[in-house]
């Protein structure tokens, strides 16, 4: 079943994930809304030194810029995977 809302031409409704610090920090994100609502809690894979990492980010707040819902996620350290601070995400 899907649960993905959906536009009039039958795409799914997206918002903007923002990243605000961490490994992805500054970077952002397409996602769709499932049942209106956006992740509270969403979890990002990205290589690092060549090895595949996953991220968990919590979301901060959320506001509308011009018609689209944009949300803010910070990073939860501790429940992501380790990273050596002086290398860089690919």
């Amino acid at each position: 079943m899907n649960t993905f809302d959906r536009d009039d031409a039958g795409a799914p409704t997206l918002y903007i994930a923002e990243f605000i610090d961490g490994p992805l920090g500054g970077q952002i994100d397409s996602r769709a809304l499932v049942r209106g609502k956006h992740a509270a809690r969403i979890s990002m894979v990205a290589a690092v030194a060549g090895l595949e990492s996953v991220f968990w980010y919590d979301e901060v707040d959320e506001r509308d810029v011009n018609g689209q819902r944009r949300v803010r996620y910070f990073f939860d350290k501790g429940e992501s995977d380790p990273i050596d601070t002086e290398v860089e995400p690919i």
